[in-house]
């Protein structure tokens, strides 16, 4: 293996595209060696932009250009909900590792049998879920699971956005984009929540949900949604809407029986209201209000993927969880069975 990792990316119609691209570029370990997008007039519009990242790479005709290309160590599945899936299967069975940007398609069983390849061939699968490596979602994950808040009874988790009712040129991001989905914004968003939440709780027993189309003009977009996950001894609810007012209050919230953790907003990110029972450790009985670090979306769990296959560390998450968070996904959209 040269220095640096050569990679790649398979389209560019994700609304994280050109985010994750840069990152790419901007690592000094990473050698990018193409963009493919299959949409001719999608590349005309961003190939010559020198403004953007876009401007930055060589665009190929072919992916079999770096997917046939054995120096090619890994590529970032970028296309838009629609394609990233079959992306995803290219890539995989070329042998790379791949950058799967969330959600992993809306066909369980196919990315079942995609993770199954790439285990059984030793190739990484990280999905594109952007708070792995967040300072508050790292702090209350590791006060949850090791028992520092107590029994965790209830999770609450809301990640509203504010989405266009018509998708930009050449992008499939808008609310007319996301009719396509049973779950609407659910399906877009979903899952970084849901990493969260069975990150923390595990598999939940049964799922219900609750979609509308509350204010837009595309029929049948589901956009203001919320998802209810059953555990045997805990509730957690995820809701999602895509009209929300400008900045939005995403808010994180864990209760146990020993403590409670509120992290609002989480983008940008600047503290958690931790409250506990009795002191523990640094932290004092009552209100704690702990300030935590703002960190750029991807540029650490993108660089640990680097290390991952440079075998200087393990993944943040095991294939199992990346199965794990797109089952729960597509049984809070209606995908597979509650």
């Amino acid at each position: 293996m040269t220095d640096k990792l050569r990679m790649a990316q398979y389209g560019t119609k994700h609304g994280h595209a050109e985010g994750v691209l840069q990152i790419m570029l901007d690592h000094p370990e990473v050698e990018v060696v193409g963009v493919y997008e299959p949409d001719e007039v999608r590349r005309q519009q961003i190939e010559n932009d020198a403004n953007q990242s876009w401007g930055k790479v060589e665009f190929v005709d072919d992916p079999y250009e770096f997917l046939d290309d054995p120096t090619v160590d890994c590529v970032a599945s970028e296309g838009s909900n629609k394609e990233s899936l079959a992306f995803t299967e290219e890539i995989v069975s070329a042998g790379k590792h791949v950058f799967y940007d969330k959600p992993a398609g809306n066909d369980y069983n196919r990315f079942e049998n995609i993770v199954e390849i790439a285990r059984t061939q030793g190739t990484m699968i990280q999905m594109g879920y952007m708070f792995r490596k967040h300072d508050g979602f790292e702090r209350i994950a590791n006060w949850a699971r090791s028992g520092f808040l107590g029994h965790i009874f209830q999770v609450r988790a809301h990640m509203s956005t504010n989405v266009p009712e018509i998708s930009p040129e050449g992008m499939q991001t808008g609310r007319d984009a996301y009719a396509h989905f049973k779950g609407g914004i659910m399906y877009d968003l979903g899952g970084h929540m849901l990493d969260q939440v069975v990150w923390l709780l595990g598999r939940p027993n049964k799922v219900t949900h609750f979609f509308q189309n509350a204010a837009s003009e595309t029929q049948g977009v589901m956009d203001n949604t919320l998802g209810v996950l059953e555990y045997g001894n805990a509730l957690a609810t995820v809701d999602i809407s895509a009209m929300e007012a400008r900045p939005m209050a995403r808010r994180f919230e864990v209760y146990g029986t020993k403590g409670t953790a509120i992290m609002e907003p989480f983008e940008p990110a600047d503290t958690v209201k931790l409250t506990l029972e009795e002191d523990q450790g640094e932290y004092k009985k009552g209100i704690n209000i702990v300030k935590i670090e703002h960190r750029e979306r991807y540029v650490d769990t993108f660089a640990e993927l680097v290390r991952n296959i440079k075998g200087e560390s393990e993944p943040l998450r095991t294939l199992d969880h990346e199965l794990l968070v797109q089952e729960t996904l597509m049984r809070v959209t209606g995908g597979l069975a509650g």
